[in-house]
């Protein structure tokens, strides 16, 4: 079942918050252990075409939502998760790996540390993502014993959670498939897409809003957003073959996944994950990909949409700053 939000303070619970920086809003919530939500509020995530400004903004942004949290829920220095579009490096403490490029390379735990007079974790979003599903959505009544999370938005990211512990890796980037060359490429897949982060033919340029809408415009002479695009399937030729190579695309590269990782569950998240049928027409697909997956082979890998909707990353957010005291 869903967090709901309360408006109902009760002091005898505990009270922990949770910040969703993302590109385009940044959201707090205030939820407690077992996962009620008693507050949420979102902004637009501060633009600006000077990097460092941008900067000091996101951090000024943040500072007030946390205050203002605080101030509604007559609290102080609760307990604070943030889930970044990147992660922090582990030698030198900064930021790397964001698509909010603004980000990279600034000491962001320091920085909101210091404002915010506490010790926080920083973690990346679907790093969150995965444990809060893990913890309070898809996995809390079916226990997995490994989980690949995938958020579908303006990026692409990813997770790996094994018996219910977020797996970040000797360099802090497991589960970051979307910067992994789209595998099994065929001629519609070409020119190769240049991504931010310097290569050509990354997931998340097929796979991300973005990169969805960019390749239609390309290829079938379509200037729509990659929603639009999606409610147009079935009612448009191009609309629809459009649908169909996306379909095929992250078939493909959730095969990749399962052929090294073989997770019992894959949950979508961001927003294409509200595409209901992307469940059943995916699935279809990625056994031709699977090692070994002849036409009457069980897949036992389940494709499943998220139960905590678009705020699922702030709140594992807050189940994983509960955890720094």
């Amino acid at each position: 079942m869903n967090p709901q939000t309360s408006s109902h303070e009760n002091p005898h619970k505990t009270i922990h918050l949770g910040i969703d920086l993302g590109g385009t809003k940044i959201e707090v919530a205030a939820i407690t252990s077992t996962g009620e939500c008693l507050l949420r509020e979102r902004i637009t995530t501060p633009k600006h075409p000077n990097k460092q400004t941008q900067y000091e903004q996101i951090l000024s942004s943040i500072s007030k939502l946390v205050d203002r949290a605080e101030t509604d829920l007559k609290q102080t220095r609760l307990t604070l998760g943030v889930g970044i579009p990147g992660t922090i490096e582990k030698h030198s403490q900064r930021v790397k790996n964001a698509n909010t490029v603004c980000l990279i390379g600034q000491p962001l735990q320091d920085d909101l540390e210091f404002l915010l007079k506490r010790r926080i974790a920083i973690e990346n979003d679907a790093n969150c993502f995965a444990y809060s599903e893990t913890h309070l959505g898809v996995g809390k009544e079916t226990k997995f014993e490994s989980l690949f999370a995938v958020i579908l938005g303006t990026g692409v990211g990813g997770a790996w959670v094994v018996n219910g512990q977020v797996i970040s890796g000797a360099n802090g980037i497991a589960g970051e498939w979307g910067h992994n060359c789209l595998p099994w490429l065929d001629e519609k897949d070409k020119p190769l897409q240049n991504c931010y982060c310097g290569k050509q033919g990354c997931i998340e340029t097929y796979l991300s809003g973005p990169g969805y809408a960019n390749l239609a415009q390309q290829q079938f002479g379509i200037t729509a957003d990659s929603h639009f695009l999606f409610s147009k399937k079935d009612h448009d030729t191009s609309a629809g073959q459009a649908y169909k190579d996306y379909c095929l695309r992250l078939a493909k590269s959730l095969a990749h996944v399962i052929n090294i990782m073989d997770p019992n569950c894959i949950v979508l998240g961001g927003g294409l994950s509200n595409i209901d049928s992307l469940y059943e027409d995916v699935p279809k697909i990625w056994k031709n990909y699977i090692f070994s997956a002849g036409s009457k082979t069980k897949i036992n890998t389940q494709l499943l949409k998220n139960k905590l909707g678009d705020s699922s990353g702030v709140f594992g957010a807050a189940l994983l700053g509960a955890k720094v005291i």
